[in-house]
């Protein structure tokens, strides 16, 4: 039995619209966890979140970083 371990193609057409289809899942993430936060009454619940929100904050500025360079290389 033989494998063919070739790699594939590295095709980055679409990494913009996935990278931008990233940032919009996150936004509303933040969103819904912000409504969340709302409903609780407990403190440790409300700092998970912000903390949570904190993370996904990064996360979407390096999305927006990453297009960037994306749309530096197409160029």
């Amino acid at each position: 039995m033989t494998y063919n371990n070739k790699p594939n193609p590295d095709d980055r057409s679409d990494n913009v619209e996935k990278l931008q289809n990233m940032i919009e899942n996150t936004i509303q993430n933040m969103e819904a966890a912000e409504e969340s936060m709302a409903l609780t009454d407990s403190d440790t619940q409300r700092r998970q979140i912000q903390e949570k929100n904190e993370r996904r904050r990064e996360s979407i500025d390096s999305f927006r970083s990453e297009i960037k360079d994306e749309v530096r290389d197409q160029k």
